[in-house]
């Protein structure tokens, strides 16, 4: 769960352009081998029931991508089998979440990757994907943060940013080392090209402060389905595993190795937690007991406020 899928969750159902539904192909959980961020038993996370076939491979693609390269900085998932899958008592909003902690040596904190597939009042449904990392305050790299919202056949709103941890504005070295040198406002400025992209204006003024100047936030409106699917598979896939792939790098390589001091730390401990708490606070809080009851929410919200470390 993400400050994005937040967000993500509260569009308004009369901004998007017809209702989801058709288009949708069913994977087979086996065709990926490993467990696939879970504690060792078939992951639900795999399975991805509700969405295309382009937005299903991306999904696989970036997961297997962090299995492969931080492996060995992650420890296995512990979360309880009824919040790793769950869903309100129709079984018409479903959700996954998995959770994994950083290793001892790792500068990750944790990462985590769910899915959501959310009934509409009006009619279709929200297909939500989220993949994130946070980082431990032994170093300042930033937060990772993929967001892809399938809001009809033919309407996705796309987030994907290296979330800053400081105020760049007091240090143009952060901007260069994580922003400029990393070639990250390339990719944003190749979506932007696209005709059917448009930037996407988030009604939190705090999410909007929150999100890098390289950060793509975006919605993609086509006239057909197939040409979301091509736009995804063919502009938002690349540029994802691009990006991903540039904040693995950042994390095996511990940032640079800068040396943080102890009042660093505590300020990178102080927004990192504001951002964190936000993410449930926005709107987690208000629209999970209502797509899910109120026993689910608590359930599902408890374990997220305990991983992000926000639990009273």
């Amino acid at each position: 769960m993400s400050l994005a899928l937040a967000v993500a969750l509260s569009v308004s159902p009369s901004a998007t352009p017809g209702a989801c539904g058709g288009g949708r192909r069913r994977v087979n959980a086996a065709a990926m081998s490993s467990a696939s961020m879970s504690s060792g038993r078939p992951s639900k996370l795999m399975e991805f029931p509700h969405l295309t076939a382009p937005h299903r491979d991306l999904m696989v693609d970036l997961i297997q991508a962090v299995e492969d390269r931080l492996e060995d900085h992650l420890l296995p998932s512990a979360v309880p089998p009824d919040v790793e899958f769950y869903q309100n008592p129709s079984g018409t909003s479903q959700g996954t979440l998995l959770f994994r902690s950083g290793s001892p040596i790792s500068p990750i904190d944790f990462m985590i990757a769910s899915w959501l597939h959310l009934k509409q009042p009006q009619g279709g449904a929200f297909n939500i994907t989220n993949i994130a990392g946070y980082l431990k305050t032994t170093n300042d790299i930033p937060h990772f943060q993929f967001e892809l919202v399938q809001c009809s056949p033919n309407f996705v709103i796309f987030f994907l940013d290296l979330i800053p941890r400081i105020d760049i504005t007091l240090r143009p070295d952060y901007l260069a080392a994580y922003y400029e040198n990393t070639g990250l406002e390339q990719h944003r400025q190749r979506l932007a090209a696209v005709p059917e992209v448009s930037p996407y204006f988030s009604s939190s003024l705090y999410f909007r402060k929150v999100v890098s100047p390289t950060g793509i936030l975006v919605s993609v409106k086509c006239e057909s389905g197939q040409r979301v699917d091509e736009i995804v598979r063919d502009q938002i896939g690349p540029i994802s595993k691009e990006v991903l792939r540039t904040w693995m790098e950042l994390c095996l390589n511990g940032g640079g190795g800068r040396e943080i001091a102890e009042d660093e730390k505590i300020l990178l401990e102080k927004r990192d937690l504001m951002i964190k708490k936000k993410a449930i606070e926005m709107d987690l809080s208000k629209t999970m007991p209502l797509q899910f009851g109120e026993e689910v929410a608590h359930r599902v919200l408890q374990v997220i406020r305990t991983a992000f470390n926000t639990a009273a």
